[in-house]
């Protein structure tokens, strides 16, 4: 059974002529009834009841009639959900991202694409930047806000956002009495650091602007995550150096402070596979792209 037999076999059922069925699809009579008769004997019933003066449907062809306009209707529908798949409208894109990009830009970036493109379904994995690298590798996601640097060639990175790092200390510290704090001001204190496994590239750089003040941090306690760091910096088990987004936490019993000169810098960049030209990966960057511009 051919779908041209369906659409043969829906003229002739609206027609109930064959003469004029085979005028509507701009072909002669004969071989249309050829078809007919064809398709009759693929499914094993007959579907007309034919005289020299009249046709009329079967209770076989009248129930065939009402699946073949269903058949034809899901085709079309088929069809224009392919198209929109093509142009990236809908589909399924996974995404993964730091914990703490969900401080700011991601909410924001992650609710704009949904309004625009309400018929994609957006997968969120949380999981450090080391993790991402692997899950792009295995395919598992397709985009990804990670800390840069990132060295990978399969990966392609795009900066969508910098911030300065500050300080938070307990809030009955001796230190939140100052307006602002220098490196040097964080000299023999305990740290509470982010592992460095979960994001080394950071990790790093607070290691090297401690050194560069003149002091090797005092370690007490590495977590896996930023929200970890302050709710033990509010226990007052440390203090600790965070992306200045972090005091969007509203944290209770800390208190988050400017540092004065070379302060640790961070970066986030959406990433994805370079041989992955999917549309939605490039919706997904352009909504970022306006939506990071409109907010510098």
């Amino acid at each position: 059974m051919e779908l041209r037999q369906i659409e043969y076999f829906i003229a002739v059922a609206e027609e109930l002529h064959f003469g004029r069925a085979a005028k509507r699809l701009q072909m002669t009579q004969p071989p249309l009834s050829q078809q007919i008769l064809q398709l009759e004997n693929d499914l094993g019933v007959t579907l007309f009841e034919r005289t020299r003066r009249h046709v009329e449907l079967t209770n076989a062809g009248k129930v065939f009639l009402q699946e073949s306009r269903q058949i034809l209707i899901q085709l079309e529908r088929a069809k224009t959900v392919a198209q929109r798949a093509q142009k990236g409208m809908l589909g399924r894109l996974a995404l993964g991202f730091v914990g703490s990009a969900t401080f700011d830009i991601l909410p924001n970036i992650v609710r704009a694409f949904q309004d625009q493109y309400p018929s994609v379904d957006l997968i969120l994995h949380e999981m450090p930047t080391p993790m991402q690298i692997e899950a792009f590798h295995r395919k598992h996601i397709d985009i990804g806000f990670v800390r840069t640097p990132v060295d990978d060639r399969l990966l392609t990175l795009l900066p969508v956002h910098q911030e300065t790092c500050v300080a938070v200390v307990p809030n009955r510290h001796q230190l939140a009495q100052h307006r602002s704090l220098s490196m040097e001001d964080l000299s023999g204190e305990p740290f509470i650091l982010v592992e460095r496994e979960v994001w080394p590239s950071w990790y790093d750089d607070i290691v090297s602007k401690c050194r560069e003040a003149g002091f090797s941090p005092n370690i007490r306690q590495n977590v896996k995550e930023i929200q970890t760091v302050v709710g033990l910096v509010a226990a007052g088990l440390g203090i600790s150096i965070v992306p200045s987004s972090t005091s969007n936490l509203h944290a209770r019993d800390v208190t988050f402070m400017n540092i004065r000169g070379s302060a640790p810098q961070i970066t986030m960049s959406l990433a994805w596979r370079t041989d992955n030209n999917s549309p939605l990966i490039q919706h997904f960057l352009e909504t970022a792209v306006q939506l990071t511009k409109s907010c510098d």
